[in-house]
């Protein structure tokens, strides 16, 4: 099967990837949320992603923030999460922004496209502080 090319995201978009485990596409999709968006090669994009897992989500180690439902209903919301999430910084890559390593997610909530959401600026300042603590 030959994968397409999505249309353009947005730096702060939550998506549905197939994060690898090594080198090749995980059969189970995930929340990761979009770092940066590559244009060199449009409208062939590519992005830097940041992990996402529902596992252990209150125990947050250097590197990691959370979107946490009932501490901020908002910013869960604007996620488009079913479960809380969280996301390590520590764990990035750079993908194309093809089928191949995203989809779309259950309900589509924003039609045929990876978006789940998007990130509320409420968590700005906490992605900012999980950055740092990566770079450490």
């Amino acid at each position: 099967m030959t994968s397409r090319w999505w249309d353009e995201p947005t730096a702060g978009e939550i998506v549905w990837c197939h994060f690898p485990d090594y080198i090749n596409p995980h059969p189970k999709p995930r929340p990761t949320l979009i770092l940066t968006v590559f244009d060199d090669e449009a409208p062939q994009f590519h992005v830097r992603v940041a992990y996402g897992t529902s596992q252990r989500t209150t125990t947050l180690h250097r590197g990691e923030f959370a979107i946490l439902r009932e501490r901020n209903l908002a910013a869960y919301g604007a996620a488009g999460l079913s479960y809380d999430t969280k996301f390590d910084l520590k764990q990035v890559l750079d993908l194309p922004y093809t089928t191949e390593w995203f989809s779309v997610p259950p309900a589509a909530p924003h039609g045929q496209t990876p978006k789940l959401g998007t990130l509320h600026p409420s968590l700005v300042r906490a992605v900012q502080a999980a950055f740092q603590a990566s770079t450490r």
